[in-house]
């Protein structure tokens, strides 16, 4: 019988790596290819320093105009979005079977709106916690009961 493997994503907004897992008692290892490392840089790296201007629709006045969205946040987002495109490739190749997330709060809503929804109908637990630092080793501790 073909062993049930189990990707565990481990995540945060910045950094996220996969291991694997082919059941109870077998341990976790790394899964090869699998570490990802997001965009960051000082807020003056990544927008102007300066609001943008705008004139206005009548008469000959100007106003500064706000930033629509937190640049911190929208790389975020971003980092998410290709996170779940890996997750999507795996699963297109058949790499796994099911999927745990574990993530930092803030990055856990990030993927739940990213992830798309055949990789959503592999998902058996998600973990509200930054295991990102956590030693390969270690990380089977955290989530006993969940795998």
């Amino acid at each position: 019988m073909k062993p049930i493997r189990t990707w565990i994503l481990i995540a945060d907004g910045a950094r996220a790596r996969i291991l694997e897992s082919e059941g109870a008692g077998r341990g976790l290892r790394a899964v090869e290819g699998a570490a990802f490392h997001g965009e960051h840089g000082a807020t003056h790296e990544i927008m102007s320093d300066r609001a943008g201007r705008t004139f206005q629709s009548v008469g000959s006045a100007r106003s500064a105009k706000e930033a629509r969205s937190d640049p911190h946040r929208e790389l975020k987002r971003r980092f998410a979005r290709r996170l779940a495109d890996a997750l999507d490739e795996g699963l297109a190749r058949g790499a796994y079977d099911r999927l745990v997330v574990v993530a930092a709060p803030a990055a856990l809503g990030d993927l739940r709106d990213a992830i798309s929804a055949p990789v959503r109908a592999k998902v058996t637990a998600e973990v509200a916690k930054d295991l990102t630092r956590t030693p390969d080793r270690e990380v089977a501790d955290h989530l006993e009961g969940v795998l």
